[in-house]
């Protein structure tokens, strides 16, 4: 599996290796379930002690669409919908999942969330995403 930090992607904000502002966000898969573990600082927050939004929507985004690339497919988020359960809170370790739901064509629907160590998942993603060829 090839990973965006060895690519000509190195400079992606999510995972990128050479962004010095990005995530550095690294995946593995467990059967059929794409995760990534992140842990956000100050840098990284809205209100204080809380988790940005849109950090939140980025984490849910790239891991869900990364699975399929580690598929071996190219891949662009078409639709993205995130479910806010509760504030996801910095300086705690957040375990980042995503699985495929389903299959139509050359669209996947996938799932996501962001889970604390004690089990809560603050949030919930769904994302159409569509698949514009082989890698």
């Amino acid at each position: 599996m090839e990973d965006c930090r060895n690519s000509e992607d190195s400079w992606c904000f999510a995972c990128g290796e050479k962004n010095p502002i990005g995530l550095k966000m690294t995946f593995r898969e467990e059967k059929d379930t794409y995760i990534s573990e992140f842990t956000a600082g100050r840098e990284h927050q809205s209100y204080n002690g809380i988790l940005h939004g849109g950090i939140i929507s980025t984490l849910l985004d790239e891991t869900m669409v990364r699975y399929l690339y580690s598929k071996g497919l190219n891949a662009v988020t078409a639709r993205l919908e995130v479910r806010y359960r509760q504030p996801t809170p910095i300086g705690q370790a957040l375990t980042i999942s995503g699985c495929i739901a389903r299959k139509r064509g050359n669209l996947y629907e996938m799932t996501g969330k962001i889970t604390l160590t004690d089990g809560t998942v603050t949030a919930e993603g769904k994302a159409t995403v569509a698949v514009i060829g082989e890698r």
